[in-house]
């Protein structure tokens, strides 16, 4: 009998002056179930050991190849981005890594079997992660999400983190082309806004599939808790999350072509509760259909609305 071909997994790594941790990042992947993966780095223009790191791992990987190229140095987001744009579409699914976790075993095995049971079309993975300090001790679990995944939530947050995520063909066929037309705030979210958004599936894992690390170089940590729900308003009544949404609602629609119908129509609405003056903000939400993942979020969305902060 001829030989199995397994297909290759591309891990998509931004890193920037990340040597304390990427050691154990890589030797994660390394030990995964998975036989074949090739990871692509964008590195940001650190100064530390990150790129000596990085080429002693080129070295020993037997899993397929480590590429390295220098990134744009103009932030995570878009040093995602130019990963986005310079990778092929020749692999069999897409990862999202950061530099300082630790991936599960069996994390790209699992991601793998749930797209490949996704009905067809762009399909979207994402899961639940295990809290841990700097040293590794586990102190928590990221937010269990319950309500349905879609493109009315997707405008207000990620379903997970870009660290969880993997991506099928068709997704990543979307985000690259998308990536050559607009910026976005963050990777993960903009994946999840614009799979939803083409009527593609998203698809929630409530068991954890790494370890995230939480340390004060995080640039995106723990989401959950009365603190980081006072952080989340801070933002909003600043005009952060305002600007955010004008960034989302601007590039959206730099892609409508790749929206549904349904998609379309649920933009203008929101693109109307981003306009409206308040109190009438509020109630075009509710028309508009958009949700966040627990009562607390909503219940500061709702607020946000009728202060005009959207």
């Amino acid at each position: 009998m001829p030989p199995v071909t397994i297909s290759k997994v591309a891990v998509l790594l931004a890193t920037y002056n990340g040597e304390k941790f990427l050691d154990e990042q890589l030797a994660s992947i390394h030990t995964q179930t998975y036989p074949e993966i090739d990871i692509l780095v964008s590195d940001d223009g650190s100064t530390d050991a990150t790129k000596s790191i990085l080429r002693q791992w080129r070295q020993r990987w037997t899993k397929g190849k480590i590429s390295i190229k220098d990134g744009p140095r103009q932030g995570f987001s878009e040093n995602f981005r130019s990963l986005l744009v310079r990778t092929p579409g020749s692999y069999t699914a897409y990862c999202f890594a950061d530099q300082d976790d630790i991936w599960l075993p069996h994390k790209i095995e699992r991601a793998l079997s749930m797209l490949d049971a996704a009905a067809p079309g762009p399909a979207l993975y994402g899961s639940r992660t295990r809290l841990v300090d700097e040293r590794g001790t586990p102190i928590g679990l990221s937010p269990l999400f319950t309500r349905p995944k879609s493109f009315e939530n997707a405008l207000v947050q990620s379903m997970a983190g870009g660290n969880t995520m993997m991506l099928n063909p068709q997704a990543f066929a979307l985000l690259a082309e998308s990536s050559h037309r607009a910026s976005f705030v963050t990777h993960d979210w903009w994946a999840y806004m614009l799979v939803t958004g083409a009527g593609g599936t998203a698809i929630y894992d409530p068991e954890p599939s790494l370890l995230y690390r939480q340390h004060a170089a995080n640039i995106v940590g723990k989401n959950s808790g009365v603190i980081a729900t006072f952080r989340r308003l801070g933002g909003v009544m600043s005009g952060q999350f305002r600007d955010w949404a004008s960034a989302n609602i601007a590039a959206l629609e730099t892609c409508e072509d790749m929206l549904s119908p349904q998609a379309l129509s649920t933009l203008m609405r929101w693109k109307q509760v981003h306009e409206a003056r308040p109190p009438v903000g509020l109630r075009a939400l509710r028309q508009a259909g958009v949700y966040r993942q627990n009562v607390r979020g909503n219940i500061m969305l709702y607020l946000a609305a009728l202060m005009g902060w959207l």
